[in-house]
């Protein structure tokens, strides 16, 4: 029976005369360059592409980057939760279908909005391949399959692409950070997966993406565009270079799109206003929605999102009050509040068709662990 450590080392052999057989002997030839000082290590482990990416060779879906690439209302889809804290699937096929007949393009599963953070992989790469299931048809299926980790990256990509998703949303390394040409090197790695959107957040990676890296990786033939949250006037340098800009920031987008060039937008308001958010992406300059809309981007983001999203939904009756613990949600203020711009802006406009509530705090579930 061979060592632990000979079987190890047989793992990373190519093309060597060794011979593992029971009854058999190294060559003589073998003996001769060990005693010479002559053998060297194996270099398995700097053979590049033999196994990476395990990309199909079938295009899923038939997307095409062009496509990803006209998309100019992307939701970031919220996820709703049991009081278990296990996905909500009925109630996110409803948010998902009010979406879809409201006019939204695309979808970002996973993302900060549906909080991807909070999930394994198991059950993201799931959520993805339930959405492309039940929806792909009609809705693009963009899945964040990012990380901080290129070698995860690269996996979750791999599986979600695998399921079926028309592209991938992916970020820079955040907390441990890298230099700009270990951004280039992580981006092209993930973008050899297949249809990609880069998606630039300084707020929470801790560290921007410079133009620089952007220019570096905006050949691939595989990169969509970049959702830009650093400013309109970033995403006018982008815009004028022909990069395809979304903007991340719902309280710019009007502008981004109208003034600046942006093809659109990946927002979070537009979970709750599809229909209005259609009208501002397709409508043209509308500068009195837009004014309209403002109360409620304000209060949706004066807390970190998606804490005052996830309490307006649950406020409309579209989802059950459950929260996955760091989020909890909005004190009884607040809550007051939403439920006066609901009225300002008409209930009609917004998702679901029960009356807004304030709820007690005793209603909120908090989950900790699921």
């Amino acid at each position: 029976m061979l060592s632990s450590s000979l079987m190890n080392n047989s793992l990373c052999l190519k093309d060597s005369s060794l011979s593992f057989g029971l009854n058999s002997r190294r060559p003589a030839a073998a003996d001769t360059r060990r005693r010479s000082g002559r053998w060297k290590s194996p270099e398995a482990a700097a053979i590049p592409n033999l196994h990476l990416p395990m990309r199909s060779l079938e295009v899923k879906n038939r997307t095409s980057v062009d496509d990803i690439k006209s998309l100019r209302l992307i939701t970031a889809i919220k996820t709703p939760y049991l009081p278990d804290g296990r996905f909500d699937l009925e109630a996110y096929d409803s948010l998902m279908h009010m979406q879809i007949v409201n006019g939204s393009e695309g979808v970002i599963v996973g993302g900060t909005t549906g909080e991807g953070h909070l999930m394994s992989w198991d059950e993201h790469i799931m959520l993805i391949g339930h959405t492309v299931n039940c929806f792909g048809s009609s809705i693009k299926v963009i899945g964040n399959t990012g990380s901080n980790s290129t070698r995860e990256a690269i996996h979750a990509s791999e599986q979600g692409f695998a399921v079926g998703m028309h592209a991938a949303l992916h970020i820079n390394p955040y907390y441990g950070k890298t230099s700009m040409l270990g951004m280039v090197s992580h981006f092209e790695t993930v973008l050899s997966m297949g249809p990609t959107i880069i998606y630039n957040v300084p707020s929470r990676t801790g560290q921007d993406i410079p133009p620089p890296v952007i220019h570096a990786i905006s050949q691939n033939p595989n990169m969509a565009g970049v959702k830009e949250c650093v400013g309109n006037d970033r995403i006018k340098g982008y815009v004028d270079e022909g990069i395809v800009i979304w903007s991340g920031n719902d309280d710019e987008c009007h502008d981004a799109r109208w003034t600046y060039g942006a093809t659109g937008v990946i927002s979070v308001t537009s979970n709750l206003v599809p229909s209005l958010m259609h009208s501002l992406m397709f409508k043209g300059v509308n500068s009195s929605l837009n004014s309209k809309l403002m109360p409620l981007i304000k209060w949706l983001f004066h807390e970190p999102n998606p804490i005052a999203l996830n309490t307006a939904l649950a406020q409309l009756g579209v989802v059950r009050p459950v929260f996955r613990l760091p989020y909890v949600p909005l004190p009884l203020a607040k809550r007051v509040e939403f439920v006066r711009i609901v009225k300002d802006i008409g209930r009609e406009n917004f998702v679901g068709e029960k009356d807004v509530q304030v709820l007690d705090d005793d209603d909120f579930v908090l989950v900790g662990r699921y």
